[in-house]
C-alpha cells in the first residue's frame, strides 16, 4: 500500500483528532494552530484519503456490565490464501470478536473476544469450530484485568520512522 506524504500541519490535525475525536472546525483550528478554512481543507483531504477511518468513544464497559475478555491464538491447518480468506471472512461476521490480527510465527491469528460470560465465549468458539474453517489448534487466555489500552502516539511513530 502506497504511503501518503503528510507534513507537520497534517500531523497536528491527525494527532488532535486521534486524541479528541470529532471536533468543530473552530476547535480543530485552535488545537493545530492554523486558521479555520485552511485547517478544514487539510482535514477533509486527510479524511478523503482514508487516513481518518472514524470516531469512537472509549466506553468504560466495566462500569456498565460484567464481561469476559479472552485472547485466543489460532493456527490453521492449511496455509493457502483461500483458507486465510475463508477464516477472515467468518471472523468479520462475529460481533464478539472485537480484534483479529494476522501474525507470523507459531500462530496464524490472535483474536480478542468480548462476551457477556465465559459460557457465551465458549458458544462463540463452538460456533467457530463448527464452521469448519480449518482450525488446527487454538489456545485461550482469560483476561483478568486491563492494564493499558491506548492508541499509538502518532507524532512519536512518525518521528522515529524518519518522516
Amino acid at each position: 500500500m502506497r504511503k501518503m506524504t503528510i507534513d507537520a500541519a497534517d500531523m497536528r490535525i491527525l494527532s488532535a483528532v486521534q486524541q479528541h475525536g470529532q471536533l468543530s472546525k473552530t476547535r480543530l483550528s485552535e488545537l493545530v494552530n492554523l486558521s479555520p478554512t485552511p485547517c478544514w481543507i487539510r482535514f477533509n483531504r486527510l479524511k478523503e484519503a482514508g487516513l481518518i477511518r472514524g470516531y469512537h468513544a472509549d466506553i468504560s464497559l466495566d462500569r456498565i456490565v460484567d464481561v469476559s475478555k479472552v485472547i485466543v491464538t489460532v493456527s490453521l491447518k492449511g496455509h493457502q490464501k483461500s483458507a486465510f480468506e475463508r477464516f477472515e471472512a467468518y471472523i468479520r461476521q462475529v460481533d464478539e470478536i472485537v480484534e483479529c490480527i494476522a501474525t507470523g510465527g507459531g500462530m496464524d491469528y490472535v483474536l480478542k473476544v468480548v462476551a457477556p460470560s465465559l459460557s457465551a465465549f465458549q458458544h462463540v468458539m463452538d460456533e467457530l469450530l463448527s464452521a469448519e474453517l480449518g482450525v488446527e489448534r487454538y489456545m485461550t487466555y482469560i483476561a483478568t484485568r486491563d492494564i493499558k489500552s491506548t492508541h499509538p502516539k502518532l507524532s512519536r511513530l512518525m518521528a522515529e520512522s524518519g518522516h
